[in-house]
């Protein structure tokens, strides 16, 4: 697996903490942690990752006008949202905005798979968020 650059964005560090090492065993390289909105946009337009985990629900800037603007400013890296929301509607609104994928904070051990997927073009969701 080539070794993605990436950005880890939520606001409990204890779960940035969990995922870099989730991350850092598949073979990436996190290059940057945010813990908030405001922070993801400027270390994305900085540091033009190749991934970027970004909670949904976030303090400053919520995680989809984040992505929004990274969208502009990154246009190369792909979004994965976090969240503790499964519900369709949520699901769908993250596919509809582009990402490259959709996971459950609960199911953040999937992590290596949906890299996997990520880096066959497909898109990911968690096997228990609701599907579209």
């Amino acid at each position: 697996m080539p070794a993605l650059r990436t950005i880890v964005v939520d606001d409990h560090a204890e779960l940035r903490k969990f995922l870099r090492s989730v991350l850092e065993k598949t073979g990436c390289v996190v290059i940057g942690e945010a813990s908030d909105g405001l922070q993801a946009v400027e270390q994305a337009q900085e540091m033009q990752p190749d991934l970027i985990l970004l909670d949904l629900s976030l303090p400053k800037l919520n995680g989809m006008d984040a992505g929004r603007r990274i969208r502009k400013l990154s246009p190369n890296s792909k979004i994965v949202f976090l969240s503790q929301d499964a519900s369709l509607e949520i699901v769908q609104a993250a596919l509809r905005f582009g990402a490259a994928g959709y996971m459950l904070k609960s199911d953040a051990t999937d992590l290596p798979r949906a890299i996997e997927a990520i880096l066959q073009g497909e898109i990911f969701v968690s096997d228990r968020a609701q599907r579209p």
